[in-house]
């Protein structure tokens, strides 16, 4: 089951939102709130969810603002943006902040809930225009940076590792594909995180395009 949570200030979005989950056997919504402040103050053992659908324009703690405070705080919460706006400017800013995945409210049922899904099990999902306003981030270096303009490199193995990664193989997939154990390739991700500066399997496919290390959506 699927534990979701929901900020946002638009009533009416909210509420057939609210009716859609409901209607899905394989997700339960854990709480509803109408800001980053209200948000913050219902998450407790009890109700911790996997996935929070967080609007990006709230009145108080924004969208934005809320994203890193749950990175920072509750980085086992996977975060999907929503906003009525094509924020394309935004997105990389987001996945940097520790969004998974960023959809337009005008999306439909189909895209919403693929979302969810996708994001609950494989960390991150991306839509065409998400993953070319990705691509237009920033222009390709041969040298990679961290957040902390460090310059690192990926050895190959790494490269190889991340590749997989944006195609949605999970650890054991990799691990099988390599002939090693899990722990190892758990050990190439944990790198691939400390080199980078990303935060979560969405940075990783970020930067991952950013680079030119995977250039096509899986």
């Amino acid at each position: 089951m699927i534990k979701i949570a929901i900020a946002d200030d638009h009533t009416l979005f909210k509420a057939g939102i609210i009716e859609l989950i409901k209607a899905q056997d394989d997700m339960h919504l854990i709480f509803e709130s109408q800001d980053g402040k209200a948000f913050i103050e219902s998450i407790s053992s009890h109700h911790m969810p996997d996935i929070a659908i967080i609007d990006l324009e709230m009145p108080g703690m924004n969208g934005m603002e809320l994203t890193t405070y749950l990175r920072d705080n509750f980085s086992s919460i996977k975060v999907i943006v929503v906003s009525a706006y094509n924020y394309d400017r935004y997105i990389a800013k987001l996945i940097e902040s520790g969004a998974s995945a960023f959809l337009s409210k005008a999306v439909n049922t189909a895209t919403l809930f693929e979302a969810i899904r996708h994001t609950w099990q494989y960390g991150f999902y991306m839509t065409e225009g998400v993953f070319k306003a990705m691509q237009k981030a920033g222009p390709l270096q041969k040298t990679y940076n961290t957040i902390n303009r460090i310059p690192v490199e990926l050895t190959a193995r790494e490269k190889e590792v991340l590749q997989l990664i944006c195609r949605e193989l999970t650890n054991q997939e990799i691990a099988d594909k390599f002939s090693v154990s899990v722990r190892t390739i758990e050990g190439h991700r944990n790198n691939l995180l400390l080199k980078t500066g990303c935060r979560n399997t969405a940075g990783l496919v970020m930067f991952a395009i950013k680079h030119g290390i995977i250039e096509i959506l899986p």
